[in-house]
């Protein structure tokens, strides 16, 4: 039966429930779906105060998602990595979300999350406890006209710091931090560098840079993510005969690219339209990139 989708994102004022834009979501727990944005932590869980759960992100759009099996694949590795004890396979959770997007209409522009948090434990998470959930909410694309960014103060971990191996939670307030730095100095995102000065990636998405026609990427070295839809475009790019180098990459390479883009689930492979004071236009690597990705979800 389809059910009807509730608005989330909403803030309690008297008896009136306010939300700051409508959207529609269904979660997924303990064998059932949920409507809206059900209440699923507790004060005393793990997760809630020690910060025991791992996310990952899926996209459903014009009808495809691709690339979702290797998103369930790192949900259960993350969750290893973090300590916890997942009880769904990969292949599980992805039956779940394919069940889960067929209750939207096919063109709506979803988010895919599954979560894994621990219930129980003191500082180390008990493993056993391990909980899971799957969210499906409606989440628009972003433009494809590009965004500006600037280089952050802030930095990734290293691996002995923080556990860089798992899409943690745990993670994100940095995030946040370097997004709210760069949206107060007038910018949409930020490069963030890696302990040793290098650059790592954009706070929400990889990066990508092109001079004279190669593209360079940071090599992946335990301080970030090497996501999944970096790896595809790498591949694509690659099967196209454009060179691509996964490197160590300085700022100033970055300040002086002909081109840079990110790739990243959320809105897969977007230009960057203005770096620091200086003003680019999407070239012709960036474009061949989201063109062939486009090719590649749609089943091409």
């Amino acid at each position: 039966m389809r059910r009807r989708a509730l608005p989330i994102f909403g803030v309690q004022c008297g008896a009136l429930q306010v939300y700051a834009r409508p959207m529609k979501a269904l979660t997924y727990i303990d064998g059932l779906w949920h409507e809206g944005n059900p209440p699923i932590l507790g004060p005393m869980t793990h997760a809630t105060w020690l910060s025991s759960i791992i996310f990952d992100g899926a996209r459903a759009f014009e009808g495809c998602t691709p690339d979702l099996d290797k998103h369930c694949e790192r949900a259960v590795q993350s969750a290893k990595n973090l300590g916890l004890a997942p009880m769904l396979t990969a292949g599980e959770i992805h039956e779940l979300a394919r069940d889960g997007v067929r209750q939207f209409p096919r063109d709506a522009e979803l988010y895919i999350r599954p979560m894994f948090w621990a219930e129980q434990g003191f500082i180390a998470p008990l493993p056993e406890s391990t909980r899971f959930a799957l969210s499906v909410y409606e989440s628009p694309m972003p433009s494809a006209k590009g965004f500006s960014a600037c280089l952050s103060s802030f930095r990734r971990p290293a691996p002995d710091m923080a556990p860089t191996n798992a899409k943690a939670s745990c993670l994100y307030p940095n995030t946040g931090r370097a997004i709210s730095e760069a949206l107060g100095k007038g910018y949409d995102n930020a490069v963030v560098l890696d302990p040793a000065g290098n650059v790592a990636e954009f706070a929400t998405a990889n990066i990508f840079i092109v001079k004279d026609g190669v593209a360079h990427t940071p090599i992946a070295n335990g301080t970030f993510l090497a996501g999944i839809t970096r790896a595809r475009v790498r591949q694509l790019l690659r099967k196209a005969g454009i060179a691509v180098h996964e490197r160590t990459v300085s700022f100033a390479e970055v300040l002086n690219a002909d081109e840079i883009f990110s790739a990243g689930n959320y809105g897969k492979v977007l230009p960057t339209t203005r770096i620091e004071k200086r003003d680019l236009q999407p070239g012709p690597v960036y474009s061949r990139a989201r063109e062939m990705y486009w090719e590649f979800a749609h089943g091409g």
